[in-house]
């Protein structure tokens, strides 16, 4: 069956994000025969969730896995619920619509010039979108401690019964995001060429 890894970006991001394209580059280089689709992510949160909900349910016959750095974690929380796939969350956001009240108002994506509105009825649609974690084993969890967004203490008590990688220091971006590409592989079980990554 196609494997395709499906990447969502955090907040103000995109495909072009650091994380996103060494993550891109590595599967095209290693994983010929796996597909990977990253999406320009609206900035409305019903649009996001009917955008990334849509990718999949246009190609179910595949296997999918998702990656979701800060947003784009809480969104990839979203899709484990509704399709029962494997994530990876790098940084993940858990209460995204807490942290996003300091950037109420007008915003610029920097990576594509969007300028658009964040408005109260944005977090409000960002919190109908949380999900308790799966009941079974689909999460890797990557935090660093010295995340400056995010309180990466909360993502580690949510997915306290999965398998979550702390690492001392850090930033937000997730220093050293490289070296954790095999790591990310070998939990989705990647295929090349019909052999296992293992």
């Amino acid at each position: 069956m196609k494997q395709k890894v499906l990447v969502l970006h955090g907040f103000n991001s995109s495909p072009l994000s650091f994380k996103a394209q060494l993550l891109i580059d590595y599967i095209n280089a290693n994983f010929p025969n796996v597909d990977v689709v990253c999406p320009q992510l609206m900035s409305d949160p019903i649009n996001a969730i009917e955008q990334i909900t849509d990718i999949i349910e246009q190609d179910k016959n595949c296997s999918w896995y998702v990656t979701g750095s800060s947003l784009g974690g809480y969104f990839a929380n979203y899709l484990v619920d509704k399709f029962k796939i494997p994530a990876v969350l790098i940084n993940p956001a858990v209460k995204p619509y807490e942290i996003l009240t300091d950037v109420i108002g007008p915003q610029t994506n920097p990576y594509t010039d969007e300028h658009y509105i964040v408005t109260e009825q944005h977090l409000q649609q960002l919190k109908e979108f949380e999900r308790d974690v799966a009941i079974d084993d689909r999460y890797l969890v990557l935090v660093q401690t010295g995340d400056e967004v995010l309180d990466y203490r909360q993502a580690v008590e949510k997915y306290e019964n999965y398998d979550v990688i702390v690492q001392r220091g850090g930033d937000h971006s997730f220093i050293d995001f490289d070296k954790m590409l095999p790591d990310i592989v070998k939990f989705f079980q990647l295929e090349n060429n019909g052999v296992s990554s293992h």
